[in-house]
């Protein structure tokens, strides 16, 4: 991860200062990216270089100051926050995109297949309950988990550390489900680490490309790089509710989460690129954001969002440690 923020460094400082830079979320990185073609042909500009780094490697280099615009899966965190504003990065304004449901997908090769977030649990964690006591996990396969599941090997290509996407998959896998075991309760301990979770990279292509190769794995990620490659994947149910534009927006399916673009509000170039991301032509529900995979906010939210964006309601402590960005 420092070799990647490295060498996004280097290419950034060899930017003018003109030049808009955006980093962040790999989950984000191919909306901003179609926001930035559409801001360069409007403006008549040179179109903004978008790097993927994670939300919390594009957090880092927003609060030095070397980007203007970070793009996060998850909301900024209170200590990322302080941050920034000891680093002089202190008007920042925070603006929702829409949503986005974190998929479990597969080689299309394979049967449908529904899984709940309790077996996800089992398949993910590094210890188990067993007997009242927390275990080495020893799954190995599927059908041992649950003897419905596939003799498949437990494969998972997903997040590293630095993501987003890997922090909410601790928090709406991990956490929430080790609740239910009442042995693990207030117990929870981290992914596995035996090769059967394999960290990818801050590229979600990259986990779609094991697919193809790999046909027996399982991938996590964000359920935009699914709309796009469903010709190649698809999605395992979860707690029998599919991953779609409506399960998503409504909250039915449970790995659903925001997403979110974090703004400099003294680089007005940085708040003309917020304004257009959620202008209507782009963000509107059946508009071109949507068709690559972004679900989109509902109208009334949408407006609230323009306004906050026009009003430029700047983020304080309070609303960062409610995880709300007005």
């Amino acid at each position: 991860m420092k070799k990647v923020l490295a060498l996004s460094l280097m290419a950034f400082m060899g930017l003018s200062a003109a030049d808009l830079k955006i980093a962040g979320s790999s989950t984000v990185y191919p909306f901003t990216s179609f926001v930035a073609e559409e801001y360069a042909l409007i403006k008549n500009v040179k179109t903004p270089i978008v790097e993927s780094l994670g939300t919390g490697g594009g957090f880092k280099v927003f609060c030095e100051g070397i980007t203007s615009i970070s793009n996060a899966s998850r909301a900024i965190k209170p200590s990322e926050f302080e941050v920034c504003q000891n680093s002089g990065v202190k008007d920042i304004l925070g603006v929702m995109i829409g949503y986005d449901g974190i998929v479990l997908a597969q080689n299309k090769i394979n049967a449908p297949l529904n899984i709940t977030t309790e077996e996800l649990f089992l398949a993910l964690a590094k210890e188990i309950p067993q007997n009242g006591k927390l275990v080495p996990n020893p799954y190995k396969n599927w059908n041992e988990i649950n003897p419905k599941l596939p003799n498949r090997k437990i494969t998972i290509y997903g997040p590293p550390s630095s993501s987003g996407t890997r922090d909410t998959i601790e928090e709406l896998i991990m956490i929430h489900s080790a609740k239910k075991f009442s042995e693990y309760e207030d117990k929870y301990k981290a992914i596995r680490q035996d090769g059967m979770y394999i960290p990818s990279g801050e590229n979600d292509n990259l986990i779609v490309s094991k697919l193809n190769v790999d046909k027996e794995a399982f991938g996590l990620f964000g359920y935009g790089f699914l709309v796009s490659n469903e010709d190649k994947i698809n999605a395992v149910s979860i707690d029998n509710i599919q991953a779609n534009n409506e399960n998503i927006s409504n909250g039915s399916y449970k790995l659903s989460r925001s997403l979110f673009i974090y703004v400099n509000a003294k680089n007005q170039d940085a708040l003309e690129f917020a304004k257009i991301y959620i202008s209507n032509d782009l963000a509107k529900s059946g508009a071109e954001l949507e068709k690559i995979g972004l679900v989109p906010l509902n109208d009334d939210m949408l407006k609230q969002m323009q306004k906050h964006v026009d009003e430029k309601e700047l983020l304080n402590s309070e609303l960062v440690k409610a995880g709300k960005v007005f």
